[in-house]
This record gives structure tokens, sequence and C-alpha cells, in this order.
């Protein structure tokens, strides 16, 4: 990616080959922290949280502004740098299953600025697209939506989701959806990551 916007803003991924990466992907409210936080216990390792509400929910708090287009670059470079950082971490640990699970990506930012704003930053699509992960997964919509200071969209949720399958097909980044309770959803989880580690 040398030479292009990508690199110039900051949004290469910098991940260890021991590190199984893992993409927990999807519209807002279907469970895609809990799953994260549920994995990184389960398998005594680190979770990425999503630099997007860290960020929005300062903007907020301090001057009740939402997101803006002004915005998608900086939380990209927010994203990744965590990213990259417990990414690094990682590998410092004893642990043997050296997982990171993402609470989303790039790859998520890119389709909510395709979904709001019709376009993408190129940089930030450029990134996104050569990013890579051991799994992504897309959680179902099945179950309540939980309003907060951020989440607008409580009767979309259905169609955003196909909107993020959509495009996980024309980007050729294979997937598998997740859904049930917690216990279930953590279950599908490590028979994919059994599946992935297997011969």
């Amino acid at each position: 990616m040398n030479g292009n916007d990508a690199t110039v803003y900051n949004l290469e991924q910098h991940t260890p080959e021991s590190v199984i990466t893992v993409a927990v992907l999807g519209a807002e409210s279907t469970g895609k922290t809990t799953l994260c936080r549920d994995l990184a216990a389960h398998f005594d390792s680190l979770w990425v949280s999503e630099y997007m509400r860290t960020y929005l929910q300062a903007k907020w708090d301090d001057e009740q502004l939402t997101c803006t287009w002004d915005d998608l670059l900086p939380i990209a470079q927010g994203q990744i740098a965590l990213e990259n950082k417990l990414a690094k971490q990682v590998t410092q640990t004893s642990n043997e299953n050296r997982y990171l699970f993402c609470d989303t990506s790039l790859f998520e930012l890119m389709v909510y600025s395709h979904w709001y704003y019709g376009n993408c930053p190129t940089a930030l699509e450029q990134a996104a697209l050569a990013h890579h992960y051991d799994l992504i997964l897309l959680t179902e919509v099945d179950i309540p939506w939980v309003a907060d200071d951020l989440r607008d969209s409580p009767y979309q949720r259905d169609e955003i989701s196909a909107y993020f399958a959509s495009q996980l097909d024309r980007h050729q980044k294979p997937f598998v959806r997740i859904g049930g309770d917690r216990q279930k959803r953590v279950r599908q989880v490590i028979a994919q990551l059994a599946h992935l580690g297997s011969p």
C-alpha cells in the first residue's frame, strides 16, 4: 500500500503472523461488544474496543454533536492504531491462544460511510479493503435494540445487516453469521476457530 492515501493517513494494519484476528461486524445493538468480551474472557485473550464509540461519545458529551464526514478519518486512525497496539500486546503474552477479537474494523466504518453519506474517503476505503482478518463474523439481528446517546436506527437493523452482507460478498470477504443467545454465539465462534485451526 506504499504511496497511496492509506499510507499517508497511517491506516496500515500491522498484525504479527502469530496473531489470529477475528473481526466482529454488524448493525448497531446486535451484541458485537458483548461477543468480543465473552470470547476474550473464554480464551483469556485481548479484544479491541470500538474507537468510534469513544470518539463520538466524547463529541456528544462536549458539544452535543453527532458524527460528520470530517470525523471518519480520525475515527479510522484511532481504530487501527488501537488494533495494531493490541495485536502487538498479544504476542507478548504467555497465552498459547493468540487471538485478537476486534469489535468492528475499518470495513465496518467504510460500510457505514457509504450507508450514511453515499461515499467514503479514499484512504479509508483503500485500507478497509486491504486489511485482512482470519475470521469475519456478522452478528444477526436477533436481540433487542438498546437505546443510547449514539444509536439512531432501531428500525433499520435488518436492512443495514443485509447491506453489510452484500458489501462483504461484493468485496469477496468470506464471513460467518453468528446468532442466538450469548452462550450459543460463543459456542459458534469456538467451533469456527477450531475449524480454522484444522489442517
